[in-house]
């Protein structure tokens, strides 16, 4: 009885089993596409993050306008907005973490060191950054903090109503500029590479409002850069959220000057800027002022010292 070719099977009644036909040329390719070493390719991750966002986004919104009462005033139609836009960034996140079967905390913002001292640390930078802007800008005589335009009970209120808005602004700037997208594309091509792509956007996006400029962009891209290199020192985004919440309070509420080109109702100041608009930034506000590189400057140095980069961020 001849001998069966190699690697091929019987049936019980001795037939040979003819071998598994390979996979089509076309289902290979398509899984070389898609899926590499690490299952789910970067890229493809980034857009599928992206388009659940986007539409779960537009369905809350929807959701929001069939049930909200048409009495509702504006700023607490801000304030619902930016509760979307926070839920519309971190669920998908969750559903591509369980995809990717990553834990949540990979992407920047670990649930177990929420509000904590990194957090706190972030807020008092923010706070004193912007202090050591407006006071150089108060020195050379181009900022006046004016007279108090709250009085009684109205000064905490509007206090506490813009640092919710503005700490659910830094959680969605934050978290969809520089948490689950750096983290996926800095697989692909390394971190800072990706910083800088997710910083030049930021600050591009920035351009949009109304009253902006393009020095103002160019501070927005420059600032995002360092709240990367915080990211990448302390291993979170906690700082930079804080950071980013106590700036956007501080310059919007506390000094009462246009952020990024607006200005809010419900500001504790009638302040004033006046003289060259490359020092007072102009519509733009601070922001757009020459004086920012200069405390961003100031800030990445006395960072550097503070979190030296034998502590780096365990994000590769």
């Amino acid at each position: 009885m001849d001998e069966l070719e190699p690697n091929r099977t019987t049936h019980p009644g001795g037939s040979p089993e003819p071998p598994s036909p390979p996979a089509p040329p076309s289902l290979e390719k398509v899984h070389t596409v898609f899926l590499g070493p690490e299952g789910l390719r970067p890229g493809w991750g980034v857009f599928l993050y992206l388009g659940m966002s986007a539409i779960l986004f537009f369905i809350l919104v929807g959701l929001n306008r069939l049930v909200a009462s048409r009495s509702a005033g504006f700023l607490w139609a801000q304030l619902v907005t930016n509760v979307v836009l926070v839920v519309a960034s971190l669920v998908p996140a969750v559903v591509m973490g369980a995809i990717e079967k990553r834990p949540f905390a990979a992407y920047g913002l670990p649930p177990q060191n929420a509000f904590g001292r990194h957090f706190w640390i972030g807020v008092a930078w923010g706070m004193g950054a912007l202090a050591v802007l407006m006071l150089a800008m108060r020195g050379l005589g181009v900022f006046s903090f004016g007279h108090l335009a709250l009085h009684g009970i109205r000064i905490f209120k509007f206090a506490a109503f813009w640092g919710v808005l503005f700490l659910l602004v830094g959680f969605f700037e934050e978290f969809v500029f520089r948490g689950y997208t750096l983290h996926n594309l800095s697989r692909a091509i390394g971190f800072w590479p990706a910083a800088w792509v997710f910083s030049i956007i930021f600050g591009a996006l920035h351009l949009a409002n109304q009253g902006e400029a393009w020095l103002g962009g160019l501070a927005a891209g420059g600032i995002g850069l360092f709240f990367c290199f915080t990211l990448r020192r302390t291993g979170s985004l906690w700082f930079a959220v804080g950071m980013h919440a106590s700036w956007d309070w501080g310059e919007s509420y506390l000094y009462s000057v246009p952020d990024s080109g607006g200005v809010v109702t419900g500001h504790l100041l009638n302040s004033s800027v006046h003289g060259s608009r490359w020092l007072t930034g102009g519509s733009v506000g601070p922001e757009g002022s020459v004086l920012v590189f200069v405390v961003v400057g100031l800030a990445w140095v006395v960072f550097d010292r503070m979190y030296p980069g034998s502590q780096s961020c365990r994000r590769n």
